[in-house]
């Protein structure tokens, strides 16, 4: 007898660590995993920690029904520069779009420091081909297909892999790309190929181009990625569907994102953002600033009234993406990240990072840089073990490798290791205050979500620097991001750049407009086996006044009227730059369509009375001012609903380390998240 396929199982790869959580959807009990990751075949962690829960578990790799991932190769590919080779096809007299870009500076850089950096495809492997299409998408000129051919034959001479498409006014008319493609998978079949127009068709033909380049660019690794997954699956005797976790939140199938890799862009932190928000909701709160700190990155968002914020303004590295993604500010903070003392005398922490392989030096696995990890088993902040005691901490090897940066500074190995905590920490606050306070935000108002493995060590620290006086900490911080993929449902984006003043918009253009967005969700739909009854939509368009550069999405009006459209953008402008202009032309340049399939939730366990008598499992010195000090150390499973813990304390779990500063106090809510309260 066949067993019921019960178990759905979300990986997420990180960095440093690979987590894993198993769920029974119908009981609602759940088991986690974390494992080393193994950054040359990711691949191989992604099913050792499969195996590993359902061994946890005592369950079948039969009864899964579902597997979610997320995943950071398209990322890394991008950050490092490892993309495919790649040719650019386009109109003929824009061969320069990418190399020009555009005449800003990235927010942060210095104008007389800044150098452009070297753009993914170089102007010797960008080929030009005549037609034009106009604005509206009427064709002026046909396509030289000629030109298309010799394009094939000589990007493949080169040595290419892949081709991206772009052509002058493809998001109004993908005519000319669609005869292109077809030629060049005539010509050349061994190459990837990706036209804008299936990426990202909207006005702006630098960010539209990138796109293309950088999807295309990530094709080949991507898709071999997934096949190597798809064939351990198999190998486990798991048939269950592969969906992935794309930056805007959602998942796709694996053929979606073989189709457009870039999606995945931002998929693990986008999943820690979901199950934030989950934890969150099911506690009563609204306003939330999540940090995810792992072992590379720290990744924040904020949340108001309970709403995970979508931007098309985002960034991949020096790179402009503007696909929908869930608006985050990411900076290299993590556990991993390595102190430096600078031959000016000064010492900076990250953004490199010792990763999972060789790790921080108190790893023992080779790792010799100090990190901030080392830095916490220096001041006594992690006990002697992680994982559950499957992974051993050499305190000696910490405090030698801190030693090398305390004595060129002068400094103790306290001194030393509070300043690299205190630099790590500063560098995440002025993260937050990004998403905070530079947007109208007051950090006090709102709760501290942090998670990751590292996160909850910070959470004290990091609190008191903004001000804020509650932390929430998830039953399972350190596996928060795989549980987020429990809680996502089936998204994706439809686009269509329209660039009209709302005074003169055609509403029968507009409505035309949305009918074909929604005939496209519908196909998606289909092609996803996503039920009627499980199927939404929703209508944004993207506006701004008369000669901005940057849009702002606003819903659309059920009724359709521009009235209210106007209205409503006009209070979104003052709510986040403090002004509007009514005297201005508001302007609609692209209506989106955000179709959602629901995938059924996963139940959310609840704290019991815990035990007392075992709940406190030892104690261990952590240095104070100079001085050893005893604080006890607790094992949270034995934490229920009844704990209350004044600190300084530990409290260790699997996945994750709760540091509790002196000055908080600790309380468990009923669905087994720590409330942590500034006493």
């Amino acid at each position: 007898m066949q067993s019921p396929k019960n178990l759905i199982v979300a990986v997420d790869i990180g960095g440093t660590f690979t987590d894993i959580t198993l769920q029974d959807i119908v009981t609602g009990e759940a088991w986690t995993a974390k494992t080393p990751s193994t950054p040359r075949d990711p691949s191989e962690a992604f099913i050792t920690g499969v195996l590993l829960a359902l061994n946890q578990a005592g369950r079948s790799a039969t009864e899964i029904s579902r597997v979610l991932h997320g995943t950071t190769v398209a990322t890394n590919l991008i950050l490092e520069g490892r993309t495919a080779a790649t040719a650019l096809l386009t109109t003929a007299g824009f061969r320069h779009v990418l190399e020009i870009g555009r005449a800003d500076l990235p927010r942060r850089d210095n104008l007389w420091g800044w150098v452009k950096p070297k753009r993914p495809v170089p102007p010797s492997l960008v080929f030009e081909a005549s037609g034009r299409m106009d604005a509206n998408g009427v064709e002026l000129e046909p396509l030289d297909t000629e030109a298309v051919r010799w394009a094939a034959h000589a990007a493949a001479a080169a040595g290419v892999k892949a081709i991206a498409i772009c052509f002058l006014h493809a998001f109004a008319n993908s005519a000319h790309e669609r005869q292109a493609l077809e030629i060049l998978r005539a010509e050349v079949p061994q190459l990837a190929f990706s036209a804008s127009s299936d990426v990202l068709p909207i006005v702006r033909e630098y960010e539209r181009s990138m796109a293309t380049v950088l999807n295309v660019g990530v094709m080949p690794a991507v898709s071999t990625y997934i096949e190597r997954l798809e064939a351990r699956l198999k190998d486990a005797a798991i048939s269950a569907p592969l969906l992935l976790m794309k930056s805007n939140g959602g998942v796709a199938g694996a053929a979606a994102i073989r189709r457009a890799p870039v999606q995945t862009a931002l998929s693990g932190p986008a999943a820690g953002v979901v199950g934030a928000r989950m934890m969150a909701e099911a506690a009563g709160i609204e306003d939330i600033i999540t940090v995810d700190i792992g072992g590379t990155s720290a990744d924040i968002c904020l949340m108001s009234k309970g709403k995970i914020g979508l931007t098309q303004t985002g960034r991949v590295g020096p790179w402009p993406l503007l696909l929908p993604m869930i608006d985050m500010v990411t900076i290299g903070a993590g556990g991993g990240s390595i102190a430096q003392c600078q031959p000016d005398g000064t010492l900076t922490v990250g953004p490199q990072s010792a990763g999972a392989d060789p790790g921080p030096a108190g790893y023992a696995r080779g790792g010799s840089a100090a990190t901030v990890t080392d830095a916490h088993l220096v001041l006594g902040h992690l006990p002697e073990s992680l994982l559950g005691g499957r992974m051993k901490l050499d305190r000696k090897l910490a405090l030698g490798a801190v030693d090398r940066i305390a004595q060129p500074l002068g400094l103790t190995l306290e001194q030393a290791a509070r300043g690299i905590l205190a630099i790590a920490n500063n560098n995440m606050v002025g993260a937050i205050r990004v998403v905070s306070v530079e947007r109208g935000h007051d950090p006090r108002d709102f709760t501290l979500v942090p998670f990751g493995g590292a996160g909850p060590l910070h959470g004290c620290a990091l609190a008191e620097l903004l001000g804020m006086r509650r932390i929430l900490v998830p039953p399972s911080p350190g596996v928060l991001c795989a549980q987020g993929l429990l809680a996502a449902d089936l998204k994706s984006d439809f686009t269509m750049s329209i660039a009209e003043t709302l005074s003169a918009a055609d509403p029968k253009r507009i409505r035309s407009a949305f009918t074909s967005l929604d005939d496209a969700a519908r196909l998606w739909f289909e092609q996803e086996s996503v039920s009627a009854t499980e199927q939404s939509l929703r209508r944004v368009a993207l506006m701004r006044y008369e000669e901005q550069g940057h849009e702002l999405a606003i819903d659309w009006p059920v009724d359709n009227d521009f009235d209210v459209l106007a209205r409503h953008f006009a209070e979104a402008h003052k709510a986040l730059y403090g002004f509007d202009l009514p005297e201005v032309a508001i302007e609609i340049v692209t209506l989106r369509v955000e179709a959602s399939g629901t995938l059924p939730a996963p139940a959310l366990g609840r704290a019991g009375q815990g035990d007392p008598q075992r709940a406190q499992i030892g104690a261990q010195m952590m240095i104070f001012d100079g001085r050893e000090r005893s604080v006890p150390v607790f094992d949270r499973k034995y934490l229920g609903v009844e704990s209350a813990i004044k600190g300084p304390a530990i409290i260790t779990q699997l996945d994750s380390t709760v540091l509790v500063e002196n000055g908080w106090k600790m309380s468990v809510h009923d669905l087994g998240a720590i409330i942590l309260e500034l006493v």
